[in-house]
Parts: structure tokens; sequence; C-alpha cells
């Protein structure tokens, strides 16, 4: 007796347990209508649709591979370094499901079973914005030249103060749009930028608008995704501002047109906070040619209480990784983000599910790295050559932008 226990234990740790079978209506449609139909649906950014079982199957390989691999869905933040609103994060368990189903041929399981696909607003994601502010005209981007920072002049019109609560950015033509930021005037400054220049709206040199500014509404660049600032927080548009809407195009080598608009969302609450916008930058760096691993330091001091909201990290194409760290005066350091892989293409402001105390006096330091090698298959130079601060998407740049209220007028709901 004792002999067969010890060989029926023996049979059941080594023999696999048998499972019921996956299927795309039972296992594999909920995880893609949570985590990929966002993007993956007609007429949005990814390259194909994955909104019905015969589209799935289609794909079943590669969707196991890129899952596998963490390269799909999109997300950067390292796990346990910050905890994030609406995370694109798949479990290992979903991982492994797709994977067993793929290998199995992607079996369909019963297809009268399987969820319907949620309702997605067409065009824009947070729903019919409360008002829309476009480029006046459609510009035409030439193929050869320097990149090129354009600042197109919107009046607003409002007779009264506004808060803004979320944004979401159209660009109207991601081959040459570089970036969207949308700048605040309150002087007319841009107006008359705008006379003196032939062309619609008026062309800088460098990154920033050429203005005083009053404020901004945030903006968009490759990867950003629309999110709403919690109740009672909003982005200021003082009444009857212009807004000055910067896009960054860089040239493609042919002929390209854009006419890129933004839906604003206003604040519903009887006060609204404003939201401040800082960052920790560092714009004195050289990253020689053929350095594979260049750290990069900066660092910013909160100068009275607040609560951090949000958090981008920003590089361009030699970008390898950032991790921003908060230190408060007191206390055990705060990990904000590391981003362990960074994609230019894949950049976005992460929300924090909780606001995060900063007391006056918190250092937010980052150490960013660069990869300038020739093995850098996204290095822009061939042979590389040295590398600084700079406008052009060739060139680099080390910010960590931080998102953040006043504590003293701001309280977090539990």
């Amino acid at each position: 007796m004792k002999k067969f226990l010890i060989i029926l234990i023996t049979f059941v740790l080594l023999v696999p347990t048998l499972q019921a079978e996956i299927t795309y209506s039972e296992h594999i449609a909920p995880i893609l209508q949570k985590q990929c139909q966002t993007c993956h649906r007609q007429g949005e950014v990814a390259p194909f649709s994955l909104t019905d079982y015969r589209e799935a199957k289609a794909w079943a390989t590669e969707i196991a591979e890129y899952t596998k691999a963490r390269l799909m869905p999109p997300w950067k933040p390292a796990h346990g370094y910050g905890a994030f609103k609406n995370e694109r994060r798949l479990t290992d368990k979903e991982i492994q499901m797709i994977t067993a189903w793929a290998k199995a041929g992607a079996p369909a399981g019963d297809l009268s079973t399987a969820p319907p696909n949620p309702k997605f607003h067409n065009g824009w994601a947070l729903g019919e914005p409360d008002h829309i502010v476009e480029m006046p005209v459609e510009y035409e981007i030439e193929p050869e030249g320097e990149d090129e920072y354009r600042h197109f002049i919107i009046p607003t019109n409002f007779d009264t103060d506004i808060y803004v609560q979320a944004v979401d950015v159209q660009p109207g033509n991601r081959k040459t749009v570089h970036h969207v930021i949308a700048y605040l005037d309150t002087e007319g400054q841009g107006r008359k930028l705008a006379a003196q220049d032939p062309k619609p709206g008026y062309v800088t040199e460098g990154t920033g608008p050429g203005i005083d500014v009053a404020g901004t509404l945030g903006g968009w660049a490759p990867g950003v995704t629309p999110s709403v600032l919690p109740k009672g927080v909003g982005y200021l548009l003082p009444k009857g501002a212009d807004i000055v809407l910067q896009v960054h195009y860089y040239r493609t080598g042919h002929t390209e047109r854009d006419q890129s608009r933004m839906g604003l969302y206003f604040s519903k609450t009887a006060k609204t906070v404003p939201l401040q916008i800082g960052s920790a930058i560092n714009d004195k760096f050289m990253i020689p040619a053929g350095e594979a691993k260049y750290a990069v330091h900066a660092s910013r001091s909160v100068k009275k209480d607040s609560y951090l909201l949000a958090t981008m990290p920003h590089m361009h194409l030699l970008g390898r990784d950032m991790r921003i760290i908060a230190k408060p005066p007191t206390g055990a350091p705060i990990d904000l983000i590391w981003i362990q892989d960074w994609d230019f293409n894949w950049q976005d402001i992460y929300h924090y599910r909780k606001p995060i105390f900063l007391p006056a006096g918190t250092q937010v330091s980052l150490v960013a790295h660069f990869d300038n090698s020739a093995s850098n298959s996204a290095n822009p130079h061939d042979p590389p050559i040295p590398v600084g601060w700079g406008d052009k998407t060739t060139d680099e740049m080390c910010i960590g932008f931080i998102y953040y209220v006043d504590a003293s007028e701001f309280q977090p709901v539990e």
C-alpha cells in the first residue's frame, strides 16, 4: 500500500492537471475587449481589428507572441513603481491562456455565448466634447527641410474663466505630427506674430511658443491617451484667451497636410483647483558617440505641500529607460515611475490611482539612460554622432513632467 501511495503521489506531481479547453468565446474575447479593442478596431491607430472571432483567429500566433513578450498591450511603466489608473497590463494567467489558445489552434467555443463588444465613442475617446477647437485651415508641410514648430491661433471668446477637466487631441496626420501643445495667450501676442507670417499662424525656431504664455491645456505625443483629472481639478482657461496650438512637424519626404484639433471637457464642480505642471529637466548634456548606456540626471524641489496627480517621462529616440523618485525631507523615498524599455512611439501621461502627498522640500529626481551606439536600431545617425539637447526628433531631451495641485486647496477623495 505504501509503495502504491508513493507512485500515486509521484504521478500527480509529474502529470499536468487536465484543464477545460480554452476558447475564444469564454476566455479570450473578454481579454481582447478589455485590453485591446480600444486601439484594435476600425478607424483606430492599430493596423488591424480584433473585434470578432474571425479577426482574432487570423492573428492568434502574433497575439500570443506579442503578449508573451509584453510588447502588447503597450504599457511601459514597470510593475511596482507607481500605481496608475487604466493600466494596460495583462496578468501572467491571461498571457498563459492566450498562449495555450493559440497553440491549440484558436478554438472558437460557443460563439453565441461570447460577451458583446464594448460600445466605443466614434472619434472622441471620452465622448462628445463640451467644446472643440481646430486649426483654422489645413496646413501643408513641405517634404524636405528642418523640423517645423508652427503655431496656430484659435480664439475661444469665453466671457468667463473656465476649468478644463480633460483634453483629447486628435492629430490630423500622424505621419508628420511629432507633438501638439496647447498654450494660452491672454495678451494677443500670438496674433501679432501670426500677422507677420505669410503662412497660417507663425513659426518659431525653438521648442517654445515665442510668447509669454498664461498657461497650457496639455497636449499630445505618440502614445498619449486622454485622461480625466480628478473631480474638482482642472486646467485654467482664462476668459477671452487665445489657444496657441503648437504643432511640431517633421518631414517625411512627401508633401503632407494636417488639420489637427482638440476636444475640451469642462469641469462641472462649483469649485475647481487649478492644475500645475512642473518638471525635473536637464538640457545640458552631450551623449558621446558609441556610448550604449549614458546616464543623465535631473531634479527639482517641491516648494509647497502638494498632491502629485500624474507624471510624464519624455525622451527621444536614443532613450532607453527613465526612473523618477520623490525624496521627502523625512521618511522613505517614493518610487514614482520607472520605464525600463523606453519607446518614443509609446509615451503617455500616467495618472496615479491615488494622489501622492509630497511635503514641501521634497526632491523629485530622475535618472535616464541613453543608447547612442550603432547597435541601437532606433539611432537616427549612422554612424553615431555626439547628441545633446535639441528640438528635433533626432536631437535628445530629458524631462520628467509632474502634474500636481496645492495641498492647501485640494482634499483627495478616499
